[in-house]
């Protein structure tokens, strides 16, 4: 009769290696939204947390000094109009000359272009929303003096979002874009979210030697916000056919991990394996032990090599 002992047979499943790194989401596109016309303030046309499309007007600035220049040289352009006109109608009867004709139309593409420039100034009194995106807080009220260098509000994408995180070195080699990704944040704990790598950094960043991956993530719900923190799992290899044995049936020591198993004589065998991936309860060996081989996980303190053994074969 031999030492009762308990077994898990070793079984094959489809296991993923991965990179473990921690991070945080990005927006995409994100911005401080400056005018590129200076003046007061005149209405505020969206508000704070609004999602908008691209293009949409969100501030309007005093636009009535611009709008008296446009109308001066619409005025001047077309006196230039009927000026080039009269002239052709005088070369047309050889009452004027071509240097005459070449000056009116010069004039007339002068006054033409300077109308252009202030239509141009004018349409951007209106502050439009370069990308379709979220409008974050404010920084200026009604009645504000506003330049160029005055941020008005911020505008960030939300769908998709980006989740970017660092990556050691020594995972160079493993990295390439199209890579799957997936994450947990704090604020959603029970959900795990998905993503697929459009960005690995050429470089090494100093002084920690790290590289930065990007991911573009789906964010339909608006679940992920700019600034979360997140912990990311990055695929870089997966093995159909891997065998793996249960957790508590390895064996730590001097240095090395081992099993204890059944051999074919029905005796105790201890034999030193390589872990790989570690899933919950499992671990991966790689090569040592065969898929249907028994891993003792109950009464090893007692084995030793040889030791017949009576097997309680364990389910899980």
């Amino acid at each position: 009769m031999g030492l009762p002992v308990d077994v898990v047979e070793a079984r094959r499943e489809t296991v993923v290696d991965a990179i473990q790194a921690n991070g945080q989401i990005e927006a995409v596109q994100a911005i401080d939204l400056r005018p590129e016309i200076s003046g007061r303030l005149l209405r505020i046309l969206a508000r704070e947390g609004a999602e908008v499309r691209a293009g949409t007007p969100l501030f309007k600035i005093d636009d009535a000094e611009l709008r008296s220049q446009v109308a001066r040289l619409e005025a001047e352009r077309d006196l230039a109009e009927q000026a080039l006109e009269r002239t052709r109608e005088l070369m047309a009867r050889d009452a004027s000359s071509e240097a005459d004709l070449e000056l009116a139309e010069a004039t007339f593409r002068s006054s033409e272009a300077q109308l252009q420039l202030q239509q141009t100034r004018l349409d951007r009194t209106v502050v439009r929303a370069p990308f379709g995106g979220v409008v974050g807080e404010r920084y200026v009220s009604l009645g504000d003096y506003v330049t160029s260098s005055d941020a008005l509000t911020t505008l960030q994408t939300v769908d998709p979002q980006r989740a970017s995180f660092q990556v050691p070195e020594r995972f160079a080699q493993r990295l390439s874009e199209g890579q799957g990704i997936t994450f947990r944040v704090a604020s959603v704990p029970e959900r795990e979210f998905e993503g697929t790598v459009d960005f690995v950094d050429p470089r090494v960043q100093l002084p920690g030697r790290t590289i930065t991956v990007k991911a573009r993530v789906g964010n339909a719900d608006r679940a992920l916000k700019p600034g979360m923190f997140l912990e990311a799992r990055l695929a870089t290899d997966v093995r159909p056919d891997a065998v793996v044995v249960p957790e508590d049936g390895i064996l730590p020591l001097q240095g090395a991990d081992y099993v204890w198993i059944v051999n074919a004589d029905g005796a105790a065998e201890r034999v030193e394996v390589t872990l790989g991936v570690r899933t919950p309860g499992w671990v991966e060996v790689l090569g040592e032990v065969e898929a249907g081989t028994q891993i003792v996980v109950g009464g090893i303190e007692r084995l030793g090599p040889g030791t017949p053994l009576t097997p309680n074969l364990l389910e899980r």
